[in-house]
């Protein structure tokens, strides 16, 4: 053990920066859970003294979710959304890592993905201001186009109809570069004595894509997806808040459970509700993953996660 410890010491301390962040904001906090289960009142004697004098209200916190008219609704939307994310952001980034790694200059594919790479690092904040200068009811770009061409102007903030696809279009467009990166990448470690088999055989590009390139990321793809199911109840806050502008008119399309906690929470102040409703999207989270990951493992033992 300390043998093993002293040859591989180099490795620990650089991993140490890492695991303590982990300790610190991801397993210590998991106590803070109990407040899910108190109607938690903040005093001043400081958390600790105001979590021992909050009194246990049991599952009165989870009611909240499960017992307003409006459940149906936010658990239909921050479902379909998310499988909608999952299916297009997984064809998008194998059709794009694939063109990429047909690209045999260095230096285009450094401006590609630098270029792809972008939008995930800019807040939806920016971009929602940047939706705003297309959308504007007023002064917006596509209503320029429309009422230029004879047509009448939209008031796009007020008309749920379009803004699945617009979600949807823009989830897709700022994450596509990471998730492409990521198949690129397993893409360039793919074995080219495979593809020099198949062009001896005389495999297409097509044939060498599907028979060789497919086949190699099976184990990627599956990793990832049994990921992106455990957040199937999880939302981006910032995509279905700051770009909607949080309008009344569109909740039917853009309310979801992180929304809807947060609309909850600014308007009663509830902190025991919001831990409440944090603690259910993890242990479904987990739920979904290890059950995903049991059904994986049923077919392809070595495709699972663990």
């Amino acid at each position: 053990m300390w043998k093993d410890f002293m040859k591989n010491k180099a490795f620990l301390l650089m991993a140490l920066p890492g695991a303590i962040w982990l300790v610190l904001f991801f397993y210590i906090p998991v106590l803070g859970n109990v407040v899910a289960f108190k109607d938690f009142q903040y005093s001043d004697g400081g958390f600790f003294k105001s979590l021992s004098q909050s009194p246990w209200v049991g599952f009165e916190n989870f009611k909240f979710l499960f017992s307003s008219s409006n459940a149906y609704l936010i658990t239909r939307n921050t479902v379909l959304y998310n499988v909608g994310f999952i299916l297009i952001n997984l064809l998008f980034a194998i059709v794009f890592a694939v063109i990429l790694s047909e690209i045999r200059s260095k230096k285009m594919i450094k401006v590609y993905q630098t270029s792809m790479l972008l939008p995930y690092f800019i807040s939806w904040v920016i971009i929602s201001y940047f939706v705003y200068a297309f959308l504007s009811p007023d002064k917006g770009l596509l209503n320029a186009i429309i009422t230029g061409n004879g047509g009448e102007a939209i008031n796009w903030y007020n008309e749920p109809r379009f803004w699945p696809f617009i979600l949807l279009f823009l989830g897709v467009w700022k994450g596509i570069g990471y998730n492409s990166i990521i198949y690129f990448a397993s893409i360039m470690g793919i074995d080219p004595t495979y593809y020099e088999a198949a062009m001896v055989d005389g495999a297409t590009k097509w044939q060498q894509i599907k028979n060789v390139t497919i086949p190699q990321l099976v184990p990627l793809i599956t990793i990832l997806s049994i990921l992106a199911v455990g957040n199937i109840f999880k939302a981006d806050f910032g995509l279905f808040y700051q770009i909607p502008r949080n309008s009344g008119a569109l909740y039917e399309v853009t309310s979801v459970l992180d929304t809807y906690i947060y609309n909850g929470l600014t308007s009663s102040g509830d902190i025991g509700m919001a831990s409440a409703a944090g603690l259910y999207q993890s242990v479904v989270g987990c739920i979904l993953v290890v059950g995903a990951n049991l059904f994986v493992r049923r077919f392809d033992e070595e495709s699972a996660l663990f």
